[in-house]
């Protein structure tokens, strides 16, 4: 993998992130697992790794200029994103990858239906 090729993988999930609110798992993980060859908790991981600093700093500053962010909120779901990410992590890496790739399949299929289908 080049260097270039994973600066523009970022730049591709950074504009989806902050146009969309997507990128870590919709885009990166795939994207890590097909064109890099990455397991799906070798994926997993190195995103959640990238995500830590960086991920929507200057996006979010944007939304919350245009008064879009509520950090009341955002400071709630943040203290339960922290907590849940140990444990969602701790049980992720004691489940087969293979059932691991099918689960985060199925999550995002229900997910798409829903958006679809639903008003």
């Amino acid at each position: 993998m080049t260097l270039i090729f994973c600066v523009v993988l970022g730049l591709a999930a950074g504009v989806l992130s902050g146009l969309m609110g997507i990128g870590g798992g919709l885009i990166l993980i795939p994207a890590l697992i097909f064109l890099f060859g990455f397991s799906q908790h070798q994926a997993q991981g190195t995103t959640l790794a990238l995500m830590v600093p960086p991920i929507g700093i200057l996006a979010a500053w944007t939304y919350y200029k245009h008064g879009f962010v509520d950090l009341k909120i955002a400071a709630f779901i943040c203290i339960g994103f922290i907590i849940g990410g140990l444990f969602g992590a701790q049980w992720a890496i004691t489940i087969p990858k293979e059932i691991l790739r099918r689960i985060f399949g199925i999550i995002f299929l229900l997910i798409s239906l829903h958006m679809i289908f639903t008003k």
